[in-house]
């Protein structure tokens, strides 16, 4: 796993999608830990019932479509990945 997946949990608050160079902290990405809230100007507020109504949908509408999306993503990967191979990679 690289930086870029790690996860760290303080709390809660987890911090997500952090990369380091050199020592450098370039991206420091916080989410909520907590169910219900999310992350406003660096501080954890209530969402309002709207707001995750429209999440909900979104994340369902999102499936349909990552999924009807895949066969060509799958396909350009292992495309990707011969041409790898093929380079001695």
């Amino acid at each position: 796993m690289n930086e870029d997946q790690e996860d760290l949990v303080e709390g809660r608050v987890k911090i997500v999608k952090f990369r380091i160079r050199n020592g450098v902290i370039q991206r420091r990405k916080k989410v909520s830990n907590v169910a219900g809230y999310t992350m406003r100007g660096g501080k954890m507020t209530r969402m309002t019932a709207a707001e995750r109504r429209h999440r909900r949908l979104g994340q369902k509408r999102a499936k349909i479509k990552k999924r009807a999306k895949m066969a060509r993503i799958n396909m350009k990967r292992k495309r990707t990945m011969l041409k790898r191979k093929r380079l001695g990679w």
